[in-house]
Formats: C-alpha cells, sequence, structure tokens
C-alpha cells in the first residue's frame, strides 16, 4: 500500500472523527479522549526511544561484546520476550516496591513497554546486520578500518534500511501496548474510554471514537517509517553510486 492509500485513509478517519464530533452524542466525549490521547502518545514516543536504544545495545553486546555482556544482553532479551508485558508492568510497578524500590506509574509504563519492545528490536537490529553481504566487511578489512569504524561507516548504514519496515511494525504494537498501562491508573486513551463508559454505558460512540483515534496513530506511524525508508533507500543508493 502506498503513502499516498496511507495518506488518503489517515484524512479519511481525521474526517470521520471531525464529523463525528458535531453529533452530540460523540462530541461530549471527544475533548475527554484526546486528553487520555496526549498521555498515550507521550509513554509511545519515550517508549519507543527507550526500545531503540535497548534494542541497539542489546545487538551489539550479542554480536560484538565480550562474554559478560552478551550473557547479559541474551538474559535481558529472553526475559522480555519470553513474559507477558503485562506482567512485566506490573512486576515493576507492584513488585519492586517490596524491595524498596518505587517509580511512578509513567516511569513504568514507558520503561515496561521500551524494554519488552526492545528485546524484540535487538533481534531485528541482530538480523539485519548480519544480512550485510560478507564482502563489505572484507572491503572494510581491505580499507583498514577498525571494527568500530566499519560498523559506523559502511555497515550499520545498510542495515538500517533493513531494520525500519520491522521496526515500523513494532512501534505500531507498542502503541497499542499502551492500553495496558490503564490497569496502573494512568489515564490514556483506553482509560478515559472505560471511565466514560462506565459512568454513561454510551458504549458504541465511545469506543468508535477510540477505534479511529488509534487508527490514526497506526497510520501516522506507517507513513512516517514509509518516508523514513525512502529517504534511506536513497541516500544508500547514492553511497553506492559515489
Amino acid at each position: 500500500m502506498g503513502i499516498g492509500t496511507l495518506a488518503g485513509m489517515a484524512i479519511a478517519a481525521i474526517a470521520a472523527i471531525a464529523l463525528l464530533a458535531t453529533n452530540s452524542d460523540y462530541g461530549m466525549f471527544l475533548p475527554g479522549l484526546l486528553e487520555g490521547t496526549a498521555l498515550t502518545l507521550k509513554i509511545a514516543v519515550l517508549g519507543s526511544l527507550l526500545a531503540v536504544a535497548m534494542g541497539v545495545l542489546a545487538a551489539l553486546a550479542r554480536l560484538y561484546g565480550p562474554t559478560p555482556l552478551r550473557w547479559l544482553a541474551t538474559i535481558y532479551i529472553e526475559i522480555f520476550r519470553g513474559t507477558s508485558a503485562l506482567v512485566q508492568l506490573f512486576w515493576l510497578f507492584f513488585v519492586l516496591p517490596q524491595f524498596g524500590l518505587m517509580m511512578d506509574a509513567l516511569t513504568v509504563a514507558i520503561l515496561a513497554l521500551g524494554l519488552n519492545v526492545g528485546a524484540y528490536g535487538s533481534e531485528v537490529v541482530r538480523g539485519a546486520i548480519q544480512s550485510v553481504a560478507r564482502g563489505q566487511w572484507e572491503a572494510t578489512v581491505a580499507l583498514n578500518m577498525s571494527p568500530a569504524q566499519a560498523l559506523r561507516r559502511i555497515i550499520l548504514p545498510q542495515a538500517f534500511v533493513a531494520m525500519i519496515p520491522p521496526w515500523g511494525n513494532l512501534f505500531i504494537e507498542l502503541l497499542k501496548s499502551t492500553a495496558l498501562v490503564s490497569l496502573i491508573t494512568l489515564g490514556d486513551l483506553t482509560f478515559k474510554a472505560q471511565q466514560m463508559n462506565q459512568a454513561t454505558l454510551k458504549t458504541v460512540p465511545i469506543f468508535t471514537l477510540v477505534l479511529l483515534i488509534y487508527l490514526v496513530m497506526s497510520l501516522v506511524i506507517t507513513i512516517f517509517m514509509r518516508l523514513l525508508e525512502r529517504r534511506a533507500s536513497r541516500g544508500l543508493a547514492r553511497g553506492r553510486a559515489a
């Protein structure tokens, strides 16, 4: 599906929200839902930044780090891939205080979702690096580059293009997983919707708006990642031509 089609879908979804908001049964809920959306976006953005950082660090540690770092990276990846994001969220929020480590709900949400997605992202990064042709590594040796220089200047720019589509999927999964933070008292989009539904029992208008808002956010992420992939691919092509 092209970027133009995705943009058209996003515009149509926004138009649908605006049209529904003109109906009093829908419009009365929109301000509160948008307030929850702001928190959802904050958690998603900060969680995504943490996920990328942890994914890259864990992948590099597994591939090139000393043995202790490789073990630490492997333990991190297997724990966060092998257990439920909900359990991780609850463990950080309810269990860690038993050991004297207190964190506010927003910090817990960002940590839990970022670390969870980062564990999956590390395998994306590792696979992308290993997919770079062996001849590229051999060329860096011939140019007398250090391993760090080879990674920074030759390998990672090529691997980056291959990483973008799966990272886009992971960012969308993280966005959808933000619905879990309502269970630790954060007033995100899902939490606001549940509160409104319990107070008014107007399930159809509330969750129709919620569906459309999540759809718009997911489409924006997809469009951004497609544009990033296109730009990175062009830059890589120019680099090869040079």
